[in-house]
């Protein structure tokens, strides 16, 4: 799939103080060691890893790993399918601090991919589905698309990303 750009400051807060920027209010003589940054980059990988298996999407061979200094995601991977690919996705980017994921997964059964649309204010998923599809009754298949990260279809933010599956 390649690289997705998400919205920083929209998404998950999976990482605790200290991790992405939050390093950048700190004064010029307490900058972290390498060892420091590798050890913080790894704790926002495994979040993320954690935040993945606890929506039960299962990839074989999950790799994850975090870039601070550039707020990129890189996910690798077999998925059994295009869905799944692009929920652990939409889990790596929906992420407050992450600002792009290199999608290096591969999957075992291909299909077409899915569109992208980014939640702004005033959105809901029938105004999404009457711009997708033409009508805001298919708004329970955008929803269904997008579980287990949607838990309600009133329930999307602004700067969020969907998967919009084709009609």
């Amino acid at each position: 799939m390649g690289m997705f750009s998400f919205i920083k400051e929209a998404g998950e807060k999976l990482f605790g103080i200290g991790i992405g920027k939050a390093q950048a209010a700190e004064p010029a003589t307490a900058a972290p060691s390498a060892n420091q940054v590798a050890a913080l980059n790894q704790t926002a990988a495994q979040a993320i890893a954690t935040y993945i298996e606890s929506m039960k999407l299962n990839v074989e061979g999950l790799d994850i790993t975090f870039d601070g200094a550039t707020e990129t995601v890189t996910v690798a991977g077999i998925a059994p399918d295009q869905a799944t690919r692009e929920k652990v996705v939409l889990c790596c980017g929906n992420v407050a601090n992450v600002t792009t994921v290199n999608d290096m997964m591969t999957v075992t059964a291909p299909e077409p991919e899915s569109q992208w649309y980014t939640v702004v204010k005033g959105d809901n998923l029938s105004k999404i589905s009457k711009a997708f599809y033409g009508t805001p009754n298919k708004y329970p298949q955008i929803f269904e698309a997008n579980k287990p990260m949607l838990t309600h279809p009133d329930k999307i933010y602004p700067g969020q990303v969907l998967r919009i599956p084709a009609a």
